[in-house]
């Protein structure tokens, strides 16, 4: 079992720009390519998911609420965490074995292009 740490906005759902809160609060939120599919497996393979957000707390309902009706499962959501920067700090397994990876994409681009099998999650099939 792997614990996945994952951003939201841009990451698994379309961005909302300079939009903001108002957008957050009353748009529906569009899940990006390739995201419910890898996630729900992931989930099914009894993998930790965290999501991670800058956004505010008074925004928490309406975002879990998005998620669901998106279909995407989440064991922890942290609200309120801005992302000016993010670091995963974690020592290696016994023998040198790395056991945190950092996975970079393009805002708003999707799961589709992502190799997988760098990051030890490449065993889901379509």
């Amino acid at each position: 079992m792997k614990t996945i740490i994952c951003d939201i906005d841009g990451t698994i759902v379309k961005y909302m720009g300079g939009e903001g809160h108002t957008a957050v609060a009353h748009k529906e939120h569009e899940a990006l390519p390739g995201v419910v599919h890898r996630i729900r497996e992931w989930e099914k393979k009894g993998h930790r998911i965290i999501l991670i957000t800058g956004r505010r707390e008074s925004v928490r309902k309406r975002t879990e609420e998005e998620l669901v009706r998106l279909g995407i499962p989440f064991d922890i959501l942290l609200m309120g965490y801005a992302d000016a920067g993010r670091i995963l700090i974690n020592d290696k397994g016994s023998g040198g074995k790395i056991k945190a990876h950092a996975v970079v994409l393009e805002r708003d681009e999707g799961w589709e292009k992502i190799d997988w099998d760098a990051v030890g999650l490449g065993d889901i099939t379509y």
